[in-house]
């Protein structure tokens, strides 16, 4: 082993710990990683991953998948399977078979967004835990990603990995044969087994037991003696101590009802003020404002919403603008004129000042606001709603307009008129000229951290390939190899694959483990065509832990999970995938 390869495999193994520490976020590892393998690439290369088209057909792929969602083509899906019954193998069968239908042509987090709204409202409907649908629902979303080429990043960078061996990448339904096989198999045992081995926490409560916010809810009345008398909301709350923590949900004027008022309202005399707060900081409120607390029953304490006010649920997501910061940070009242009642954590609503609280990821929000703000606060932050009410309508006249769009996309690809990148890039502009999302949206739309994973992340892989490290792994694996017969080789190339993508990104995971799949197969003298497929499936069924995709993060708390849970249904659908996908590939892709 010579220096370089030494440098270069010092440099991985240091990658990995910080990937699974979790302590800096990935993108950021992989620039240290890019940086840290700069001497070992040609100057002029460093930062040639970021027009990989590998990156630009992921970039590409979820601008689309904005497309669709604002078109309502999801939506369309979604609204249908409120009739599926109440029976939960035909409710569990229903969804993780249409969200892995879905994350086949789009993102997979985006499918699983949409749907898991669905799940939440049948699970409470049929008087279920949420624990029962959620997780099958997240794994089903990593199957069908591995239906075609655009269904999961790994694929897109699998595709490019062939490129370099000289033949062409693969197409956009070639990976449909295996992808399927695994898909349909493995929703057929989560449907008829696997949900039965998710837990079932039973103290996951309702909404209305979880946030009990009556309980916190306040009334108190403006007087002709009050300090704030001509003076706004906004004043009031700027009277209060930095430690008090008050949230003002309503204001009664005579017949009057002005829910989530704005914060520069006049206050007037006889004005009652709805407030959510605790004893010491309402106490605090009255004698710093000069308030007095209204009689018992001068107003209602029921639904804080109106006609144009909702309150909804809403998870903060992995790369969400709120991750540790609180509420006061991000002036959210003022800003976005949106109130958060509540936060609940692992399922149990957070005690702590709202105001002090730091969000963590999948957090459960309780959020009070007109109807409008709420869809732009929950953009802006990078929330999921829960509650149906969520569920954005999509307008059907668009739907036929966006599948025509991806559709002429799709064919394209396939039958090789033009390459993926240039083909979804074209389809993603000609759906912002045709107003299905504003250009403002498509960027959004782009997960950015994870571009700059893969176009860090390619150089490094180059530098393991280029200094023979990759052929090094491969070298150890062909001593295995040859004492084994092929279909225990792709199974060790697969295994070794899905382990490494359950503590790591599974992009990563594929950028890593492609090399060392074509360096085994030129060892065994033969296509490496089986050994990246194997890499392929093995990268995107991350099954054992939370971390190990984010559609795995996003219903733990939804679900009430705890982190070893994931096993428990993950262990054996990633044995199944294994037992049906490597018999698939020989037979599909033979060595």
């Amino acid at each position: 082993m010579n220096t370089e390869q030494l440098l270069v495999f010092g440099i991985l193994a240091a990658t990995l710990v910080l990937f699974v520490w979790n302590r800096w976020r990935y993108d950021l590892v992989a620039l240290g990683a890019l940086l840290a393998v700069a001497g070992l690439t040609p100057t002029d290369q460093v930062f040639a991953g970021f027009g990989h088209p590998a990156v630009v057909t992921v970039a590409a792929v979820l601008v689309l998948s904005r497309g669709l969602l604002n078109a309502g083509v999801v939506d369309t899906i979604a609204q249908s399977l409120g009739r599926v019954g109440n029976q939960p193998m035909i409710q569990v069968a229903t969804l993780t078979g249409v969200v892995a239908l879905c994350s086949g042509f789009m993102n997979n987090v985006g499918a699983l967004a949409l749907l898991m709204p669905v799940a939440i409202w049948m699970s409470r409907q049929s008087s279920r835990p949420p624990s029962l649908l959620l997780m099958p629902l997240a794994f089903g979303s990593l199957l069908g990603g591995t239906i075609t080429l655009i269904g999961t990043p790994p694929n897109i960078i699998i595709a490019a990995y062939r490129a370099q061996t000289g033949a062409p990448p693969f197409g956009m339904f070639e990976f449909f044969p295996v992808g399927i096989g695994i898909t349909l198999v493995g929703v057929l045992f989560i449907s008829l087994v696997g949900w039965r081995l998710t837990p079932k926490r039973e103290k996951q409560g309702t909404p209305e037991e979880l946030f009990q916010i009556g309980d916190y809810i306040s009334e108190v009345r403006v007087t002709e003696h009050s300090k704030v008398l001509g003076q706004t909301l906004h004043d009031l709350l700027s009277l209060m101590e930095s430690e008090s923590d008050v949230t003002i949900v309503g204001l009664f004027r005579g017949k009057q009802r002005h829910m989530a008022p704005s914060m520069y309202a006049v206050l007037q005399a006889g004005d009652i003020l709805m407030v959510e707060t605790d004893p010491e900081s309402l106490k605090g409120m009255i004698d710093a404002a000069g308030l007095e607390l209204a009689e018992s029953g001068d107003i209602g304490k029921g639904d804080l919403g109106a006609d144009d006010v909702s309150i909804i649920e809403a998870i903060v997501a992995p790369e969400s603008l709120l991750l540790g910061r609180t509420a006061a940070n991000l002036d959210m009242r003022a800003r976005y004129g949106v109130n958060v009642l509540a936060v609940a954590r692992q399922g149990q609503r957070v005690r702590e000042r709202l105001s002090k609280i730091r969000f963590n990821i999948a957090d459960i929000l309780l959020l009070q606001g007109r109807t409008d703000s709420l869809q732009a606060a929950l953009s802006a932050w990078g929330c999921l709603p829960l509650a149906e009410r969520g569920l954005r309508i999509g307008k059907p006249r668009k739907v036929f307009l966006a599948a025509a769009i991806f559709v002429a996309a799709l064919a394209l690809v396939a039958f090789n008129l033009l390459p993926a990148q240039v083909a979804l890039v074209g389809a993603a502009v000609v759906m912002v000229l045709s107003g299905l999302l504003t250009l403002k949206e498509a960027y959004k739309s782009i997960d950015w951290p994870i571009i700059v994973l893969l176009a860090a992340m390619i150089p490094v892989g180059q530098a393991l390939e280029s200094t023979g490290g990759a052929q090094l792994i491969a070298d150890q694996l062909l001593r295995v190899a040859r004492s084994s017969s092929p279909a225990e080789t792709l199974a060790i190339l697969m295994v070794g694959t899905m382990l490494l993508s359950n503590v790591v990104n599974n992009a990563a995971a594929a950028i890593l483990m492609a090399p060392i799949a074509i360096g085994v197969a030129h060892g065994m003298g033969s296509s490496p065509d089986p050994l990246l497929m194997a890499v392929a499936i093995g990268s995107s069924c991350a099954f054992l832990t939370p971390i190990g995709h984010q559609s795995n993060a996003l219903v733990m708390a939804p679900g009430g999970y705890r982190f070893g849970d994931y096993w428990r249904l993950g262990l054996p659908l990633s044995v199944l995938v294994v037992g049906v996908a490597v018999p698939l590939i020989m037979w599909f892709w033979p060595l």
